[in-house]
């Protein structure tokens, strides 16, 4: 087993996934509580699609995910079931109501901390890049 040296911080490349409710704080604003029960009722689906491509949960942040993955394709190949998946299930639903995905990849070195991961600089500009769309 490898050591760590003291005082060197831990890094890997890995594929992340950061992805979030397109519009979220206004569906809120219709109807906190629909709204928070759909969201819970489409991560139960996006969750095993996760799970299913490799992928693991890092942390959560109201309607956002960050995501990591051991290969970009698995990252990229999850992204588009989760848009595939959520397409289907808007189906129906008023285009005013319909709960859409952002979701931003980015290929590159992160620090870890215990199970937590911390992006580096150049993964934030790519996320900064990809919000400004």
């Amino acid at each position: 087993m490898e050591q760590q040296q003291p005082g060197r911080v831990g890094r890997r490349l890995s594929a992340i996934v950061a992805a979030d409710v397109a519009g979220y704080s206004r569906l809120m604003g219709l109807d906190e509580v629909g709204t928070a029960r759909t969201l819970r009722e489409h991560r139960a689906v996006t969750d095993a699609l996760v799970a299913k491509h490799g992928g693991r949960l890092v942390k959560t942040t109201g309607d956002g995910v960050l995501l990591e993955f051991p290969s970009v394709v698995d990252a990229v190949e999850c992204a588009v079931a989760v848009q595939a998946v959520m397409a289907q299930r808007n189906e129906g639903i008023p285009q005013d109501r319909r709960m859409l995905f952002r979701i931003g990849i980015n290929l590159g070195d992160i620090l870890i901390e215990g199970d937590d991961i911390i992006p580096t600089f150049c993964t934030l500009c790519t996320w900064q890049w990809l919000a400004m769309r």
